[in-house]
């Protein structure tokens, strides 16, 4: 498969957008006989969406997976 050359912005998109999935299984991977709902950080929600946006992808998701995939298979 061949490997997609990003742009500076859509690399920080695509590498926010990896913290962020890091970030929601830790999250659901916790301990499962804990009490409290699961916490989400809005922190990470804000940086994939502004970083989305600076590469011109917000509200573009189809291209956007489509950059993922070509750079980061089996995501």
């Amino acid at each position: 498969m061949p490997t997609a050359v990003l742009t500076d912005r859509e690399r920080t998109a695509v590498q926010a957008y990896l913290r962020l999935l890091g970030t929601v299984r830790a999250v659901f991977d916790g301990p499962p006989e804990g009490r409290r709902p699961p916490v989400m950080p809005t922190a990470a929600l804000a940086e994939a969406e502004q970083a989305l946006a600076e590469a011109g992808l917000a509200g573009n998701e189809e291209e956007f997976f489509r950059l993922l995939r070509s750079w980061c298979p089996g995501r």
